[in-house]
């Protein structure tokens, strides 16, 4: 859990995921791209982290895909490697879904293209004044539809606000994404750090199977048919019934006090 690209550290069952080039908006690399998607299969097997929290340093939270060492190189890539890149890409969202903790985006800057969609893959997002965002792929003549953007925002900010966000690829301020539901909040700059840390511990003293087969739930419903999605749900809780976390909450309400769940792993 030392990585190369990025800053991270844990404390108190939060692990923090800092992008730490600050002279490049927190721009992706290809060695980058491929660490944070390793790094969040990794989290997943990592008993002592809860919920994950992912910013950037400097003016920018990430501006996504580095011109300079990624849109560059890729023409001098043949067909199958393009393809192989841009499925990487995608797998690093496909991971920041199926980790089975909460993942919250602190937007500390300038939010564009493929950190646009890291922060839509995130379970919640907290922007500060500012931390515009935008979905920048038309801008240099790829498909709004990128690294499941096409699929996520839509349910997220509805279709017609998704295709205006996709097609047209402009910023939005952070107070027209809180209206339309893109960020949970917005908060000075000076509070970012306090209001996401506050979020994170709420979190991390929560059932953690709970919050996990709650995030699942919510992916695996999203094409669902009300039938099956009803049956995915009666599933989940009959789960989490077997599991210690709903004695607990059990006891701690009969005795009047504060719950102590388990980790993600059960301990």
């Amino acid at each position: 859990m030392t990585p190369r690209g990025f800053l991270y550290g844990e404390s108190d069952g939060v692990g923090t995921i800092t992008l730490n080039r600050p002279d490049r908006l927190n721009a992706l690399t290809f060695e980058l791209y491929d660490e944070l998607t390793r790094f969040f299969e990794a989290l997943d097997r990592r008993d002592t982290v809860r919920v994950v929290v992912i910013t950037g340093t400097g003016r920018g939270f990430c501006s996504g895909g580095d011109v300079r060492d990624i849109i560059g190189p890729l023409f001098e890539t043949d067909a199958p490697g393009r393809l192989a890149f841009t499925r990487m890409t995608c797998r690093l969202i496909l991971n920041m879904r199926r980790l089975k903790k909460p993942v919250i985006a602190s937007l500390n800057g300038v939010v564009a293209g493929a950190g646009a969609v890291i922060a839509l893959a995130s379970d919640f997002r907290i922007g500060c004044p500012e931390a515009r965002i935008a979905f920048l792929f038309t801008k240099v003549g790829l498909s709004g539809a990128d690294m499941g953007a096409a699929w996520l925002l839509p349910r997220t900010i509805g279709l017609a606000r998704a295709t205006e966000m996709l097609m047209l690829g402009e910023f939005i301020t952070p107070d027209q994404a809180l209206e339309w539901g893109l960020y949970h909040r917005v908060v000075p700059s000076e509070r970012l750090a306090a209001e996401t840390r506050s979020l994170a511990e709420r979190l991390a003293a929560g059932p953690a199977f709970a919050l996990g087969m709650t995030k699942e739930c919510l992916d695996r419903e999203a094409g669902a048919s009300l039938e099956h999605a009803l049956e995915i749900e009666a599933q989940a809780q009959a789960l989490c019934m077997e599991h210690p976390d709903a004695r607990e909450a059990y006891d701690a309400i009969t005795q009047k006090r504060d719950p102590k769940y388990r980790g993600p792993g059960g301990r």
